[in-house]
């Protein structure tokens, strides 16, 4: 099967099974979150963007809250627009992992 006629299908998954390919592409890829890490004792532990101590789920609260991929670039210029790109398919693909970090970080 080519990508061509992939893709219709593909795009006619749901948000969840959307996500659930992601998840099985990037493990087919053998680093399965290239530019995600979790480091024990590291931001408790949380997935964050390599190198940093930068969180998924503040990066995916603060855009919950309206800040913009733009104004978030300019907030942290260590990162890239790629590492907001895989921080976005990393909260896609485990969203109970970032609500629950949310909650926990904002009591």
């Amino acid at each position: 099967m080519t990508l061509q006629k992939l893709e219709p299908e593909l795009l006619a998954l749901t948000p969840n099974e959307k996500a659930q390919a992601i998840q099985i592409l990037a493990q087919s890829l053998g680093n399965p979150w290239r530019g995600i890490e979790k480091t024990p004792g590291v931001c408790g532990g949380d997935a964050c963007i390599s190198g940093t101590r930068i969180p998924v789920w503040m990066l995916v609260n603060a855009r919950n809250l309206g800040i913009s991929e733009a104004q978030l670039l300019k907030d942290y210029p260590t990162l890239s627009a790629t590492d907001l790109a895989n921080a976005w398919v990393y909260a896609t693909v485990y969203p109970e992992e970032i609500t629950t970090a949310i909650r926990e970080n904002e009591e």
